[in-house]
């Protein structure tokens, strides 16, 4: 069997409240990090939520995955050359330092609002980094719309 096949995946489960140090390091749950040293994930901005931008962190596999779903939208949707250029400039290929830290480009932080504090919020197959008074107005609207949304598990 191959090692992708026998390897345990990774869940992004859970919140966590961390500081920013002066460099814009962030610490990254231990258990979300790649068993793997070197392995490269990639930050968005992300902008699709009315609070505002956060950060988005994709394992290679989903980035990977979110290329192939745009790579099969049909060559003359507008929409398509627009998310390959968006989010080729907009992403950074990251790795964890020795210390389990990322650090986030000046930049995308300040356009997701992240100073000194951030959340990490946890989306199963991917993390959000974000600033914690967005995290929160965001919570509140899911909060809202969690019983609508839980009807399509059923």
């Amino acid at each position: 069997m191959s090692e992708t096949q026998t390897k345990e995946p990774t869940y992004y489960n859970s919140c966590y409240r961390h500081g920013v140090d002066e460099k814009r390091r962030v610490q990254v749950p231990a258990k979300w990090r790649p068993e793997k040293e070197g392995v490269e994930l990639t930050m968005i901005l992300w902008p699709k939520h009315q609070a505002g931008n956060c950060l988005r962190v994709l394992p290679p596999l989903e980035m990977a995955q979110m290329m192939a779903d745009i790579d099969a939208m049909p060559n003359g949707d507008p929409n398509k050359v627009v998310l390959k250029r968006f989010i080729g400039s907009e992403s950074v290929q990251v790795s964890l330092d020795k210390a389990g830290r990322i650090c986030l480009p000046d930049e995308m932080a300040r356009a997701a609002g992240i100073k000194d504090e951030v959340m990490l919020v946890g989306l199963l197959d991917r993390f959000e980094i974000w600033n914690p008074t967005r995290y929160e107005t965001v919570k509140a609207t899911d909060a809202v719309m969690a019983t609508e949304a839980f009807k399509l598990m059923e």
